[in-house]
């Protein structure tokens, strides 16, 4: 990690950008303060998304029924189907991806969807492999 990990302006962070992925990278948190506005961190995107993926539980249950299986998300709106589990796995991943890019885009204001910070970057920053993983674990 670099000796400063702490950039009081843009510019400072910006003429230091090397230095900033470096220590992100090398598992820092790296903070970068704006006038008037509160401060950011530059963190390893795959040390998020495994923070992530241990914070945020799945609460996934499958229900088998008489044609295939049925994935669901305890207590949020999330159901998938399927003839095999894979499918209801696949099908699942592609709710969630749909729900982010709609959280990204105008859901992430709404009072009802805005403690979905931790799922909606847990599903960014995870491939369907990471994501089944979740959802299987």
């Amino acid at each position: 990690m670099t000796a400063t990990s702490d950039y009081p302006s843009m510019a400072d962070a910006r003429a230091s950008l090397a230095a900033v992925l470096d220590a992100a990278a090398a598992g820092g948190a790296v903070t970068i303060g704006r006038r008037g506005r509160p401060a950011s961190a530059v963190v390893g995107a795959e040390q998020l998304r495994a923070f992530l993926a241990r914070s945020v539980p799945s609460r996934a249950q499958v229900l088998v029924e008489d044609d295939g299986f049925v994935l669901l998300l305890e207590g949020s709106p999330f159901v998938s189907e399927g003839e095999t589990l894979d499918d209801a796995v696949t099908e699942m991943i592609l709710a969630l991806r749909e729900y982010a890019e709609d959280w990204v885009d105008h859901l992430h204001a709404a009072s009802n969807h805005e403690q979905s910070w931790g799922l909606v970057n847990l599903v960014r920053l995870s491939d369907d492999g990471q994501l089944a993983g979740w959802l299987t674990a």
